[in-house]
């Protein structure tokens, strides 16, 4: 297999306040009459079914659950003036396992979507989300099972049903990535991330292309949420240091980046938080969470995260009943309020002020919000592009977010305890010692033998 199709050696911004949310260098269009990144700011809805059984058999209460769901966030667009949305149908494992399943809902949405766009004329996309359903046995067989066949004709037949565009929240290297991040082990995660999750990006987003063009649809992107999002989490329960997350957020940019240099085109996904990195170096749209998706997670990026987003999601919600209204409609009221906010800063040119705000509120309170904002971003990009290899890559981008951290301890604008700076410094040290991928390949395949198959990975 060619490992390197692409390669970016340059960024497409001069510097990092050029970046900007809503605008990008290279707009994706796509659906009804949807323009993401030209300008304007459009809120993604995701949505998710309420406690039931996703099974062939129960199919029409599916339907008529998501049916319901549909209606209600473009009724409300529409009664709220909304420029556009993008509607992202997610898959749960049953909905990719059962390839029928998730294409009666795509060309559901697809033909409720037609509806407001004739009659109301409200612009509309949507993406259909893959599930990555390649674990079903330990180790992993993500070339060889059939699971790798299921996930691929689930990207064709929804592709067939309507998508607009096409993504994945790909997993794989995560059965090491995982025992070694509660180890901080960052050799191990090194491996993981540098080593076998950039050959997997490899592999599945040569095929999600071909079946994109074959099609004639958007293949749009990946996120590192499996890695990256998992990481912050834990550290924010104190399961592992803040820094050690912060540092996995930067070092996996480097394989959902393989997405673009295998064609894809954006937007990458909203719980990809390093989306700022990938639009930096391809000048393509992203869509990002923060504030308005603590309906599914917690973090410490609430408004940090949009600064340069040009699709804002409320990451996911469940079809549950509110005071005002079910939540997947509430939360599309809100996701519209905040980029009306935005569009509104563009519209009067004072854009470059209230990103600033978004910035500033987070940006210091925490290295998780540290290390995506533009400036860092903008720098991770840069020492990424100054690499060849995607080893190599992933390391300087480790590097380069450990050397923001210190800096920023040492200016005195973030405040870190003693045990956080005692873990910085092991990051620093493994980071220098793993200096060559064959010696991390030789580490990763002595200590992680029962995570993974090596012959999968193609090494």
């Amino acid at each position: 297999m060619e490992l390197h199709p692409k390669k970016y050696q340059s960024l497409s911004y001069r510097k990092h306040q050029e970046l900007i949310f809503g605008t990008s260098r290279y707009p994706v269009k796509c659906g009804f009459d949807v323009s993401i990144g030209s300008g304007a700011v459009l809120p993604e809805v995701n949505y998710t079914l309420p406690p039931m059984e996703v099974t062939p058999a129960h199919l029409d209460k599916i339907l008529i659950e998501y049916e319901t769901i549909i209606n209600s966030i473009l009724s409300r667009m529409v009664t709220l003036a909304a420029p556009g949305v993008v509607l992202e149908f997610e898959h749960t494992p049953q909905m990719t396992e059962h390839v029928e399943i998730g294409a009666r809902i795509t060309q559901l949405t697809k033909t409720v979507m037609k509806d407001y766009f004739d009659r109301h004329q409200l612009k509309s996309a949507m993406r259909v989300t893959i599930c990555d359903i390649r674990e079903q046995q330990r180790p992993p067989k993500i070339r060889s099972d059939n699971a790798k066949d299921l996930v691929l004709e689930a990207f064709n037949t929804n592709a067939d049903a309507g998508a607009d565009m096409l993504s994945i929240e790909s997993i794989r290297g995560k059965e090491v990535n995982d025992p070694a991040m509660m180890e901080g082990d960052t050799a191990g995660i090194l491996f993981a991330l540098g080593v076998l999750a950039p050959r997997d990006m490899h592999f599945l987003w040569k095929n999600i292309v071909q079946i994109a063009e074959k099609n004639q649809v958007v293949p749009a992107g990946d996120t590192a949420c499996g890695f990256a999002n998992t990481a912050m989490v834990l550290a924010d329960k104190k399961y592992i240091p803040d820094v050690l997350a912060a540092v996995i957020r930067a070092m996996s940019a480097v394989r959902s980046l393989i997405a673009f240099e295998r064609g894809a085109i954006g937007p990458s996904k909203d719980c990809a938080y390093e989306g700022p990195v990938i639009k930096a170096i391809t000048g393509y749209p992203i869509s990002m969470e923060g504030k308005s998706a603590a309906c599914a997670h917690f973090s410490h990026v609430g408004n940090i995260a949009a600064a340069v987003c040009d699709l804002w999601s409320n990451e996911s919600v469940q079809n549950v009943k509110l005071l005002s209204g079910y939540a997947p409609e509430v939360f599309a009221e809100i996701l519209a309020y905040d980029c009306r906010l935005m569009n509104q800063s563009l519209a009067l040119q004072s854009e470059k002020q209230f990103l600033q705000m978004l910035v500033s509120s987070d940006e210091f309170k925490s290295v998780h919000a540290l290390i995506i904002s533009p400036q860092s971003s903008f720098r991770i990009a840069e020492a990424i592009v100054a690499a060849k290899t995607d080893f190599d890559r992933t390391r300087n981008a480790g590097i380069t977010a450990c050397q923001i951290i210190r800096e920023a301890v040492t200016n005195g604008d973030l405040k870190l305890p003693q045990r956080e700076l005692n873990w910085l410094g092991v990051i620093e040290e493994q980071l220098s010692l793993y200096d060559q991928e064959n010696k991390v390949i030789e580490y990763g395949v002595r200590s992680f033998a029962d995570k993974f198959l090596i012959e999968e990975y193609g090494l």
